[in-house]
């Protein structure tokens, strides 16, 4: 494939429509993982081609920079503009490595890293120039060693904000409140977005500025939590839900072999948001609500309006939830830096990977003959490597 082409102009495959066997709530759920986040382009493409577009998009960091592309355009053009805004930012680094191999693919990989961390990335960030240390005392260029005023014209260009918040897609993206460490969720059901919220989200202490808003200021949601699940969760609109929790760092991995591969594996672990104890803790609260559900219903009617049934009441529930787990797998080739290697190559292979893992779970036979989860809850992960 070129690499000046966008990967989903490249291969059109016909698509069978995902049956609806019943009233479900979709949700998009977008982890942050910076250069990684064209994965989940890759992911919107497919779920898009299978007529699955979201209801909900819930995004921390990148994860919300790619929910606003979504939200923020009609379904046509969609994934013309998350291919757009990937292709910008991987435009200065195209080419592949003289010789094939994982090591050489490594090295290029760092060197393309090297070249974003020196120069930024156009259309996002740039070199703060005096650098932070030799700014005054207090100034917001003060706590930053990049620019992301380019981030703001690149949002106002592919992002149509009015959509966003007069359009039919809820949309909720995460930061933290840096005068009280408290995680900020900026939802359009409660407030007006612009692109100050969703910089605000992806805001990386120390790399980006912090973003002020009504008087605070806000990082990267990411310093709290990573994913935007518990606040999808906590928030449920009341209706069965089918979650697709799209992740660009894997709690799961192997042992690593080196110094590098070992702090590359830390960052997976510190970054994965704990997918799989969060889902799993979700499970059996689920269970136990649909169970207090159906205990409730059995009461006679003089007991359900002891105060005591009244308080279970508000804990019980009749909702079903579905979550299907797609999460990048590291290749071969990657490295500690993965998460700001933005050169035209990656961002192609994480796109197809995307791409990839989708069509194999919605290809799958249990996907194909899954049906309304009856215990409440049902989780899928069916891009399981051999590590899982």
């Amino acid at each position: 494939m070129d690499a000046k082409t966008p990967s989903h102009r490249a291969k059109p495959a016909p698509k069978k429509k995902e049956p609806k066997r019943h009233h479900e709530e979709r949700v998009l759920v977008l982890q942050g993982g910076g250069a990684l986040g064209s994965y989940q382009g890759g992911v919107y493409q497919e779920i898009a081609a299978a007529h699955m577009e979201p209801d909900w998009i819930a995004g921390i960091s990148i994860g919300a920079i790619n929910a606003a592309m979504i939200a923020g355009n009609p379904p046509e053009k969609r994934v013309e503009r998350l291919a757009e805004f990937w292709r910008r930012l991987s435009s200065t680094l195209i080419g592949r490595p003289l010789v094939r191999g994982e090591q050489s693919q490594s090295l290029f990989n760092e060197a393309s890293a090297a070249i974003v961390a020196s120069w930024g990335v156009p259309g996002f960030f740039t070199p703060r120039f005096p650098p932070p240390m030799f700014q005054p005392l207090g100034v917001i260029e003060a706590l930053s060693f990049y620019d992301t005023a380019q981030l703001h014209e690149t949002l106002k260009e592919l992002i149509d904000f009015d959509r966003i918040n007069d359009g039919d897609i809820r949309l909720s993206v995460g930061s933290v409140n840096i005068r009280t460490g408290n995680f900020a969720y900026f939802d359009n059901r409660q407030c007006r977005i612009g692109p100050h919220h969703i910089m605000a989200s992806g805001a990386i202490p120390l790399g980006f500025p912090p973003i002020e808003i009504d008087g605070e200021f806000y990082w990267d949601g990411g310093l709290v939590s990573n994913a935007p699940l518990q606040y999808v969760i906590d928030n449920r609109p009341g209706t069965d839900m089918l979650i697709l929790q799209v992740d660009l760092f894997s709690a799961r991995g192997t042992m690593p072999r080196t110094l590098l591969e070992a702090a590359e594996r830390e960052k997976d672990i510190r970054y994965s948001s704990r997918t799989r104890l969060n889902t799993d803790n979700f499970r059996r609260l689920q269970v136990l609500s649909m169970a207090l559900h159906r205990l409730l219903g059995k009461l006679p009617a003089e007991l359900r309006e002891d105060a005591d049934a009244k308080l279970l009441a508000e804990a019980a529930s009749s909702e079903a939830v579905t979550i299907v787990h797609l999460i990048y797998r590291r290749r071969n080739s990657d490295t500690v830096s993965k998460d700001y290697e933005f050169s035209r190559n990656s961002m192609i292979e994480h796109w197809e990977a995307g791409r990839n893992d989708v069509l194999h779970t919605l290809r799958h036979a249990e996907w194909i003959k899954r049906c309304r989860p009856q215990s409440g809850v049902s989780i899928f992960d069916l891009t399981r490597d051999v590590v899982d």
